[in-house]
């Protein structure tokens, strides 16, 4: 604040002595040398009234209609495949049909495309695959004749994604 008022005293008193050379060298225009005199020191303290209130206020980084209309950020999203996946993994674990419905399938797939980099066949590769995993990818496995009876146990169900991944 100090530093301001030193200054706004300075420029005040250069202002000052230039009325007064203006006033020795054109007596006759008073009326003009004293508004641009006036003109010139409200001016200043206009603007060193604005410099002190900035440095009071300081500006903000964002303002707060700014800050209002921006869209959070949005939340990383599951791939859908991954939930349909995770979907299925429990319908199986419920009921014997969703296990080879939809499971069994998804199992076969797995493992065929796995076992085709060793160069075997799925429908070849009894004793390739444990009992589990052999027993939901078997090329001959019925349809349950209960719809309703309960699926692969969760306990099952993570050996033979072991399995699919050992493979």
């Amino acid at each position: 604040m100090k530093q301001l008022l030193g200054a706004w005293l300075l420029v005040t008193a250069l202002a000052t002595v230039a009325l007064l050379l203006a006033r020795l060298l054109e007596p006759g225009r008073f009326e003009l040398e004293l508004d641009v005199y006036v003109l010139a020191i409200g001016g200043l303290a206009l603007l060193l009234t604005v410099v002190h209130a900035r440095k009071a206020y300081p500006r903000e980084e964002q303002s707060a209609v700014a800050a209002a209309l921006e869209r959070e950020p949005a939340e990383a999203k599951r791939p859908p495949e991954l939930e349909r996946l995770e979907r299925e993994l429990t319908m199986a674990t419920a009921t014997a049909f969703d296990l080879h419905s939809r499971l069994r399938p998804l199992v076969r797939e797995i493992a065929g495309m796995r076992l085709a980099t060793h160069g075997l066949r799925l429908d070849d590769a009894e004793g390739a695959l444990g009992p589990e995993l052999w027993e939901i990818a078997r090329p001959d496995r019925t349809s349950p004749s209960n719809r309703h009876a309960e699926g692969i146990s969760p306990a099952a169900l993570r050996r033979v994604v072991e399995e699919l991944e050992a493979l």
